[in-house]
């Protein structure tokens, strides 16, 4: 959908803009309009996950999982009856530990997986991406086939949301992302973009095409979105968002932002149609 472009060089993201922008129109059931997994929610954070999954289904997907800590899964089934809640194994102090066993087929059957929010254990958080990764390398991802979400603007597999404590986690692995390369959304603060980077962020624009580049993924920081050149030539690689302020930055507010970000993906939007 290509937009004007401001003498920045970011394309404004404007309610026109979205008008003239239409999501994919929504299926006849839940099925076709796209699977949500968001893996997250630690005993002392399980909201983190809530937020995200509520906010998933509200922006349009039509099934919602949420793998969490098991002291939490039996809570948060009854709060969002909608989803299906599963336990995932966790430490004493009630960290989710890196086992997938439990959500093999949920990670298959996934069009959108959300890894993150509620996590709360940094050096658990990198052990679970890199168990993710290992297990796509090893061949236990599905081809997508016509699911909703599959392959809208990214590389055959499920579109991978990436926040909080997952994206601090990231870096380290820049080497070994070859299968999430093309189907990466991250959504970084100000801080977590400077982790990102390996530096300050001196300015976001540059910086966020550096870190989109880098990671071959849509990146939304702030105000601002990019993604890689040739992830989808006939549309501009950055954009800048014109509304909202800084008082929407509370507890909780980027949950929300990943979950829309994942729901949107999973019915079928593009990934920088849905951060956007």
């Amino acid at each position: 959908m290509p937009g004007r472009t401001d003498p920045s060089g970011a394309t404004p993201v404007t309610p026109s803009l979205l008008r003239e922008w239409p999501l994919p129109a929504p299926g006849h059931d839940k099925y076709s309009r796209g699977s949500v997994l968001v893996i997250g929610g630690a005993r002392a954070t399980p909201g983190a996950a809530l937020l995200a999954g509520v906010t998933a289904l509200r922006a349009g997907a039509g099934k919602l999982t949420l793998a969490v800590a098991e002291s939490v899964a039996p809570q948060l089934g009854v709060a969002l009856p909608e989803c299906g809640s599963i336990g995932l194994p966790e430490t004493a102090e009630g960290s989710v530990r890196p086992e997938l066993d439990r959500i093999s087929s949920y990670l298959d059957g996934a069009d959108t997986i959300l890894v993150g929010p509620g996590l709360d254990d940094p050096d658990l958080a990198a052990q679970l991406l890199v168990a993710l990764l290992e297990r796509e390398t090893d061949g236990g991802d599905r081809p997508r086939g016509d699911r909703p979400g599959g392959d809208a603007g990214g590389r055959g597999g499920p579109a991978v949301v990436l926040d909080a404590y997952a994206l601090s986690a990231l870096a380290p692995l820049e080497d070994r992302l070859d299968p999430w390369r093309g189907r990466l959304i991250l959504t970084p603060n100000i801080k977590e973009a400077a982790v990102l980077l390996g530096r300050d962020v001196d300015d976001l624009e540059k910086d966020l095409a550096e870190i989109s580049g880098r990671f071959d993924a849509v990146v939304s920081c702030h105000s601002l979105i990019a993604q890689p050149p040739g992830l989808d030539p006939e549309e501009p690689e950055l954009w800048q968002v014109t509304t909202g302020y800084g008082g929407l930055g509370t507890s909780g507010s980027g949950d929300v932002l990943a979950g829309a970000i994942a729901g949107l993906r999973a019915r079928g939007a593009s990934s920088v149609q849905a951060a956007c």
